[in-house]
């Protein structure tokens, strides 16, 4: 039976490796509570920048309840505010997938001890390392596959990531406060003794560290050392250098596009022109038939206070045009360099909705007969805000099908899914 034990999982030694211990886990440990607690805070800006609170149909968490305290009113300044945080969400959550991933391994010696529960202290602990592990794979996975546009998961992803994110966020703040104590004393205890002696350097490379001789994550039996464990460490870093160079060039214009290669909007960009930037869905996708975009088909629906209006895309044109340089940025962290926008400014169709004062919220619907945002709704202040237009031009050109022809919302800081495509009717009107 001897010979048979180490080869269960649960037997410390069938954990053999000399690079795990308290140092080369504490330093992944640490680059995760601040890279998580960053991408926890922007994927909460993220869901705020949805205005789920203004109209059912922004809001795919309805029975959120508590969990939205904090929502805002989402600001339409700066222009490349929502560029900013959605970029940094994914980008970084792709980069620490290699950090993620060497900090599973380093502890899954523990996911195995038996018995699986000593105490009931013990029990809670083992609870929330489930979920706190459970949780990590989830969030990467489904924003992984959202990414990669493969949705592949039941469901919506929107409640999925949402909720998945507070039970992560719950399990990781309990595992923080328990564990980075610890993680900083490992720290501090590693530096001190590499002060004292020059041999306590060996500890901190290879895993025969005096000072971790009680962890339980110490092989009692370590194998020979390949590699020490600060080049395991540069390992990781040069994977996630790399996660980082191969996909953060997507929220970007021109050659350094090239360069997002594992990214789906990433590569040239989709032909050339005004019209030539990127786009999420062609008009073929989404069913848009040519014939109802014809100027002498299409008719804008402007419902408010004064009625109902129609109006045709020669009516829009021979209103006040104006201009506006704007991004479009997206949920899967793409996003283009400003374009330059023209057409008629939204509060002007609210004033002839019969607001001429103060532009309220308006629900715009689109000609895509299906899809989680054919619909959306704007606040006011995104009404009122001068660069918001209905957009009919791009770059000096009439816009493509592609972009939305013959009339598209284009608001500042807002999602891309809220700058809605090929629109067929806006109702203003308070929808908070």
């Amino acid at each position: 039976m001897r010979d048979l034990a180490p080869r269960l999982p649960s037997s410390p030694g069938f954990w053999r490796s000399p690079l795990r211990g308290p140092w080369f886990t504490s330093v992944l440990g640490l680059v995760l509570l601040a890279g998580i607690t960053v991408l926890f805070v922007t994927g909460l800006l993220s869901y705020a920048a949805y205005n789920p609170g203004l109209s059912p149909v922004n809001d795919k968490t309805p029975d959120k309840g508590i969990l939205g305290f904090y929502l805002f009113a989402w600001p339409t300044g700066p222009t490349w505010l929502y560029r900013l945080t959605q970029g940094v969400h994914v980008t970084l959550g792709l980069t620490l997938i290699p950090v993620l991933l060497a900090k599973l391994w380093s502890v899954v010696p523990r996911l195995f001890t038996l018995p699986p529960a000593r105490s009931v202290a013990h029990a809670l602990e083992r609870i929330s390392l489930l979920l706190l592990v459970g949780g990590a794979l989830f969030e990467f996975a489904t924003g992984v596959l959202n990414i990669q546009l493969d949705y592949l998961f039941p469901g919506s992803f929107y409640p999925l990531h949402f909720y998945g994110a507070w039970v992560f966020f719950a399990a990781f703040v309990a595992h923080a406060v328990l564990k980075t104590p610890k993680a900083l004393r490992n720290l501090r205890a590693m530096r001190a003794e590499r002060g004292a002696d020059t041999g306590g350097a060996r500890g901190a490379d290879t895993g025969g560290a005096r000072g971790e001789e009680a962890d339980d994550l110490v092989s009692p039996r370590p194998a020979p050392p390949t590699v020490s464990r600060r080049g395991a460490l540069w390992f990781v870093g040069g994977g996630s250098l790399l996660m980082f160079a191969t996909n953060a060039g997507r929220s970007f214009d021109g050659p350094l596009r090239a360069t997002a290669v594992l990214s789906p909007h990433g590569g040239p960009e989709p032909g050339n022109g005004p019209n030539g930037f990127q786009i999420n869905k062609t008009a073929a996708h989404v069913g848009i038939d040519p014939a109802e975009t014809r100027d002498d088909a299409w008719r804008l629906v402007v419902t408010g206070r004064a009625g109902t209006l129609r109006l045709s895309r020669a009516d829009l044109l021979a209103m006040e045009q104006h201009s506006a340089a704007l991004p479009i940025a997206c949920v899967e962290g793409w996003s283009t360099s400003d374009q330059w926008w023209r057409g008629v400014r939204l509060r002007d169709l609210a004033a002839r909705a019969g607001f001429e004062e103060d532009p309220p919220d308006v629900f715009v619907e689109s000609l895509q007969r299906s899809g989680a945002f054919r619909s959306g709704a704007l606040r006011a202040n995104q009404v009122a805000d001068p660069r918001a237009l209905l957009a009919l031009s791009v770059n000096g050109e009439a816009l493509s099908p592609d972009h939305g022809y013959p009339a598209r919302i284009i608001v500042p800081a807002a999602p891309g899914v809220l700058n809605t495509k090929w629109v067929a009717r806006m109702t203003f009107g308070d929808l908070g």
